[in-house]
């Protein structure tokens, strides 16, 4: 169990213990799973945003169809972690510097996403004698309704406006250096309803095939997006993806006619699960009437749960050991509002969480915390030491004297 581990890796340090911690047998064992029960037609990418770390990367290098950056910086890392692997490229505001190492770096596709960067893109290609393969990323009238972000579907800075779609058409058929593939429909981020996201799928095909018939254009791709959820405030009730490739399966037999390859580009719901933050309990303390527990790290780690304004899932480890003199602060059959380190009131992680049990000295492992932990946070804020990143690489893990840990 993971919270034997924690015991574990706490009692070989001094220090109040603060790490991220990573199961790499779990995220091979999902990711695997994922890929076997998409259809044949249907790919899926990383989009690593979620968790660039190179770890996770030259894990899922070899079980993904590859992976989807925002950067040129992103690129790189991939290309650190492997020369061929197929690369898509998308992100509002790219740079010249960033298409040219597209080009470059051998980059699948480009995800274009405006009439300006479409022009900007024909002509630096143009500049290196070269040609680049392009999906037109689309900015539909319509979305997921239930999704916690939206990038489509309302005013954003993503996409072209579906209104606009005939005169970027129009545009690629005068621009030598750019080849039309397909288009892209990333919508959403978060969303739990299986039913909502097909049915998304199913209106991005009805559009893809509108405009493929209306222009006569020879598509091979459509780009699905990511934006499957990862639900932190019921653990237990996940995004039902059995479900989801049973009612993908029929959108998917209903245009067959199209005989085009799906892209999926997931990140949280890769690399969520794998992930977990533990936090060793500095103070406990009570004021105006509230308990709050301080622990040794906070959103300069974990910036999630204060970017989404929610309560990240904890659960408590308990540590036997108290090395001070003095009485073990705790509290009992209470409510907690759990906060890190940081001299600000908005470096909370957990509100009003009911507990039994809690001492100074136990560790709080936050589950859930995979993606968009680490990777989004103010990391040298105050310039607090940075947290342990450890990797948990045995087959299974259910031992708490376990010895194959690589740790960072």
């Amino acid at each position: 169990m993971i919270e034997n581990i924690v015991k574990s890796l706490k009692q070989e340090r001094e220090q109040p213990f603060c790490a991220y911690i990573y199961d790499m047998p779990k995220l091979r064992r999902h990711v695997n799973k994922l890929i076997e029960s998409l259809p044949s037609a249907c790919r899926l990418f990383y989009a690593i945003k979620a968790n660039s770390d190179e770890t996770l990367l030259k894990a899922l290098a070899p079980i993904v169809h590859g992976f989807e950056v925002a950067s040129l910086g992103e690129i790189e890392k991939v290309r650190a972690v492997d020369e061929s692997i197929p690369i898509l490229f998308g992100g509002p505001g790219k740079t010249k510097e960033e298409i040219e190492g597209a080009i470059d770096h051998g980059v699948t596709f480009l995800h274009v996403e405006s009439l300006h960067e479409l022009q900007l893109v024909n002509y630096i290609a143009a500049q290196k004698r070269t040609s680049i393969s392009i999906l037109l990323r689309v900015n539909l009238r319509n979305s997921v309704p239930n999704a916690q972000l939206k990038m489509s579907g309302v005013p954003s800075q993503f996409g072209v406006d579906e209104e606009e779609v005939s005169g970027a058409i129009d545009l690629v058929r005068c621009l030598p250096n750019v080849r039309l593939f397909g288009f892209h429909f990333h919508a959403m981020s978060n969303n739990l309803d299986p039913a909502a996201h097909v049915h998304f799928i199913d209106h991005c095909f009805e559009k893809a095939k509108i405009w493929g018939k209306e222009w006569d254009l020879d598509l091979s791709y459509i780009n699905v997006g990511g934006g499957i959820g990862i639900n932190y405030q019921m653990v237990e009730e996940q995004f039902n993806w059995d479900n989801f490739i049973l009612r993908l399966e029929k959108i998917l037999e209903k245009h067959s006619d199209a005989n085009w390859q799906t892209i999926f580009e997931c990140g949280r719901y890769i690399a969520s699960s794998c992930g977990y933050y533990a936090a060793e309990v500095l103070d406990i303390k009570q004021n105006h009437g509230r308990y709050f527990c301080i622990i040794r790290g906070g959103s300069h780690h974990l910036r999630l749960p204060a970017a989404w304004k929610q309560s990240h899932p904890f659960t408590i480890v308990p540590i036997e050991e108290w090395p001070y003199p003095f009485k073990r602060p705790e509290v009992n059959e209470s409510t907690i509002t759990v906060a890190g380190e940081l001299c600000t009131p908005n470096d909370v992680l957990a509100r009003n969480v009911p507990i039994s049990r809690l001492h100074v000295g136990d560790i709080l492992l936050f589950s859930y915390a995979g993606a968009y932990g680490w990777s989004i946070s103010h990391h040298d804020f105050l310039t607090h030491p940075h947290p342990e990143h450890i990797y948990l690489d045995s087959e299974p893990i259910n031992e708490a004297d376990e010895k194959l840990v690589e740790s960072r």
